[in-house]
């Protein structure tokens, strides 16, 4: 007969952290963050360790070259998504690998016979309000003008003004050119009391932008991560189709990390994978493999040689999987199981191989629960998308800014390798939805809010690191009625009033 488990599976949301003692020494300031990313032995170093323990979904939705790089500023890692071509996906790591902090290229370009009407779009998209205007629209075609908020009033103007009417045109514009350092571009900034300053080749081509108000932020981030070369830490996914062409062109693009995202990672598919990655290229390649939500899983992924084990079916805000085939676990049980399963390998073995809760995050301190439940970090998905940084739209809806968001297993994605059983090459049926995530600003404030809390929390907990969080904390299942004692109840929110 089948296996039946005693206990329910849990969430992160029937749990609390109880306070332990804290010294005058547990401020947030003195908390470190620092986690490993990839397996190592006893007495030695992670060969990659993140100084933030977060990092971002495989999905079209979330994770591009752009969030990539915000994130690396941040201490995390980007895992660039997979469910696009060989070339644009190697392009993006290229990117990142190639950006110089401080440089910026350009999102919101225009032609100068477009309009005000593109303007205020184009803003209302992106963000921005700084425009470059080129000859063909595109952000490195030859520099017309740019358009500032400065440069037009939508209440004395017509929609249909030309930008060519009202831009600043080139030859009012300060420039520098290619090779430019970033210091030397700051000086020019200061001393023309300029906003933003355009880098151009020798033929005036747009190459990038700096920015005055990156100023504070490019003095020096002390997080960021980077490699032996300085240069941004970055992911990519793959899948367990086209590996042998996507994995070394990744490898060559300069991916520091893979991982093979799969919506269930305990099948010989993925050990498959990880035996061509050992044979081609040893312990060089670093690669993960998920997801499981049990002991077995995560002791046939380790056995197979994965660097880090990715945990969680069905937890995701836009994943179906639950309903539509019926399995799946709560991501709370499924992380203290497998963190119990990751520490009985090391003491065994003396390798250490770090696990990731991916899925199940509704509120920051379920990071914190997840860190303390076992996990090395967590993987996140509707949190990065709400950013300026993810690569989807932002839209106004019933009077609210909303991201884009949607499944790769969702009709819009339809990324059939990630549900890949070997059959028909082809999504039978969706396992994931299409929606909004309301919108949150840049992905460096809510990160640094993010990060604040869990800091705070751990100093109630009575520990200065991660490793110190997983010996000292204390964990209770809350009830039903508690969890509503835990939120405002028996009071009006101000907020709430409707005040007509």
């Amino acid at each position: 007969m089948a296996y039946y488990y005693e206990e329910p599976s849990r969430t992160f949301g029937e749990y609390l952290l109880v306070p332990g003692y804290s010294g005058t020494q547990h401020t947030p300031a003195n908390v470190s963050l620092k986690t490993p990313l990839v397996k190592f032995r006893k007495g030695e170093e992670s060969p990659i360790s993140m100084n933030t323990p977060l990092i971002s979904a495989i999905m079209q939705s979330v994770s591009d070259d752009k969030l990539a790089i915000a994130l690396a500023k941040e201490g995390g890692v980007s895992f660039i998504f997979g469910s696009q071509t060989i070339e644009s996906q190697a392009a993006m790591v290229r990117n990142v690998k190639s950006y110089k902090a401080g440089f910026v290229v350009s999102d919101s370009n225009i032609r100068a016979d477009q309009t005000l009407a593109d303007i205020l779009a184009l803003k209302a998209a992106t963000g921005h309000s700084t425009v470059a205007v080129t000859d063909d629209g595109t952000a490195h075609g030859k520099l017309v003008g740019i358009v500032s908020s400065k440069d037009y009033r939508v209440s004395r103007m017509s929609p249909d003004d030309k930008v060519s009417g009202f831009m600043t045109p080139r030859e009012k514009l300060v420039t520098v050119p290619e090779g430019t350092s970033l210091k030397e571009a700051n000086n020019i900034i200061w001393d023309n009391k300029l906003n933003s300053l355009p880098v151009v080749d020798k033929d005036d081509h747009l190459l990038s932008f700096v920015f005055r108000k990156d100023y504070e932020q490019h003095k020096g981030n002390k997080n960021e991560l980077l490699d032996s070369q300085k240069r941004y830490v970055v992911g990519a996914g793959i899948n367990t189709r086209d590996y042998e062409e996507r994995i070394p062109a990744l490898i060559e693009a300069g991916a520091d990390v893979l991982c093979i995202d799969s919506s269930e990672g305990y099948t010989e598919w993925q050990a498959i994978v990880l035996k061509y990655v050992r044979e081609k290229y040893g312990d060089s390649v670093k690669i993960g493999a998920g997801n499981v939500v049990d002991r077995d899983g995560f002791r046939f992924l380790a056995e197979a040689g994965a660097d880090f084990v990715k945990i969680g079916i069905g937890g995701g805000s836009i994943c179906i999987t639950r309903e539509t085939k019926g399995i799946g676990r709560g991501q709370a049980t499924a992380v203290i199981e497998v963190a119990k399963a990751r520490d009985e390998y090391y003491e065994e073995t003396g390798i250490y191989v770090p696990i990731c809760s991916d899925g199940g995050i509704v509120y920051d301190y379920h990071v914190t629960l997840a860190l303390a439940m076992g996990c090395d970090f967590c993987m996140l998905g509707r949190y990065f998308a709400r950013f300026d940084e993810s690569p989807t739209n932002k839209v106004m809806v019933n009077g609210n800014y909303m991201k884009e968001y949607w499944g790769e297993g969702s009709a819009r994605a339809r990324n059939w390798q990630r549900y890949d059983m070997g059959g028909a090459k082809k999504l039978s049926f969706v396992e994931g939805v299409d929606c909004y995530v309301p919108y949150a600003g840049s992905l460096h404030d809510g990160v640094e809010l993010t990060t604040s809390k869990i800091r705070s929390t751990m100093c109630n907990c009575g520990a200065l690191n991660i490793k110190e969080l997983q010996e000292k904390a204390r964990i209770t299942l809350v009830s039903s009625v508690s969890i509503v004692e835990g939120g405002a109840h028996d009071v009006v929110v101000k907020d709430n009033v409707n005040h007509q």
